[in-house]
């Protein structure tokens, strides 16, 4: 087998824009559920990887996957039962209002056509998001996502929740005023705002959930400058928040529009706009959109394959269970723990959101503490806009009993960094 020392040194042919995680870097070669193993079989507990929600290799889809491939794989362009059966399937997850959808292979694809409705259905330009949000790859959405760089003349930034303060519903107003202002600022600039979109659990701005009414506020906020609503539910959609099956629904707040994508195929690449009739009925009028593999039929099978997995899992209600057992033992962490600022989240989507001690900043702890969970066999994640804060999201199929071997390790690592 390639060893990790050789393999890094070849990896030079990938060019210095990838990035690997931990100071280690860890060389896995399979996954099975929450599990995944590297090349010297030793074992991590998966509590970063939110795109394969229903567990690494998981049977049901990888069948579904390569009984469909042996058989067709074509693009929408023809008339199949797979496509409109899962179109039909994922629509029924969601309100009435929210009825047709188009299918992509990413999220950021996902993302990149709702702005393109967005634009042609308002006649307009201008887009507001969070501080630290990130939206995608392509040149639009990196245009708008400040976590990658600054944002271009046309897109205003506004603070997230996690950066205000007082109770809820002042959060919320607050939030709304905001953007308020930001439409304002583009109104001034010659670009009025056609969209607002968010990440409905604000996840690179270090989580904010439940949403508490900032959601709707700044959905009602947005629409009186004649924007429309973007849910952007790549990370927070299929049940992750648990209750419910998208993040949106923590509020009664119905968006223009819904994009999805990572977790729609457990790892196979597919994506989707789910949006009100009206605005791809009057988007179709203008112009006419056609992604080559986009919906095919082999990613439609996946993705049948993935609802099924869910449904059987309970998903809704079992996120919500073991969410809040994981919720309780992590809340603990902020009393016992100096280090340990807040603890926010839901569901199976939790930040611990971190504070200077007196040998390391906030951002250095995040470091400390992320790799050497690693050295012990756990994987997390960071968040937030220094990175100080750790960032928890498992696969869907996490249980109540690996909850206590992650908090066990966790403790210790906390400990181990006030040495």
């Amino acid at each position: 087998m390639t060893s990790d020392t050789s393999l890094l040194e070849r990896r030079k042919v990938l060019g210095t824009a990838y990035r690997l995680f931990y100071e280690e870097p860890v060389h896995l070669v399979r996954g099975e559920g929450v599990w995944l193993e590297d090349n010297d079989g030793k074992k991590y507990l998966d509590m970063y990887n939110n795109v394969p929600v229903v567990g690494h290799a998981n049977p049901v889809v990888v069948q579904a996957m390569t009984k469909q491939a042996s058989i067709l794989n074509t693009h929408t362009r023809y008339l199949h039962e797979n496509v409109v059966a899962y179109a039909e399937q994922l629509l029924a997850l969601f309100p009435s209002e929210l009825n047709r959808a188009v299918f992509t292979c990413t999220g950021s694809e996902a993302n990149d056509l709702a702005l393109r409705i967005a634009h042609e259905v308002t006649g307009r330009r201008g887009v507001i998001v969070t501080q630290n949000a990130y939206h995608g790859v392509t040149s639009e959405l990196a245009d708008m996502s400040p976590s990658l760089r600054p944002v271009a003349e046309h897109v205003e930034v506004v603070p997230a929740p996690t950066c205000l303060s007082g109770t809820p519903a002042e959060i919320a107003a607050s939030f709304a005023a905001h953007v308020d202002e930001a439409a304002q600022r583009l109104a001034a600039k010659g670009f009025p705002v056609c969209a607002l979109m968010v990440d409905t659990v604000f996840a690179s701005d270090g989580l904010y959930i439940p949403s508490q009414g900032v959601l709707a506020a700044a959905a009602q906020a947005v629409r009186k400058h004649g924007g429309l609503f973007i849910a952007d539910e790549v990370q927070g959609g299929f049940a992750r928040v648990g209750g419910n099956w998208w993040a949106f629904q923590q509020d009664d707040v119905i968006p223009d529009m819904v994009t999805l994508g990572k977790p729609m195929g457990n790892g196979h690449p597919i994506g989707a706009v789910v949006v009100r009739e009206q605005w791809l009925h009057d988007f179709g009028l203008r112009c006419r959109y056609f992604n080559t593999f986009g919906g095919n039929t082999v990613s439609a099978a996946v993705g049948l394959a993935v609802l099924q997995e869910l449904h059987t899992l309970n998903a809704t209600e079992h996120v919500q269970e073991v969410g809040d057992y994981l919720g309780q033992q992590l809340h603990a962490l902020v009393s016992e723990h100096e280090e340990v600022q807040a603890v926010r989240g839901g569901g199976l989507y939790w930040s611990i959101a971190l504070q200077d001690n007196k040998l390391h900043t906030a951002s250095e702890l995040a470091v400390l503490l992320v790799n050497g969970l690693r050295q012990e066999g756990i994987l997390v994640g960071t968040c937030g806009q220094s990175n100080q804060a750790l960032k928890i999201r498992p696969p869907l199929v996490f249980c109540k009993e690996h909850v206590a071997h992650f908090m066990e390790v966790l403790q210790q690592q906390l400990q181990g960094v006030k040495a």
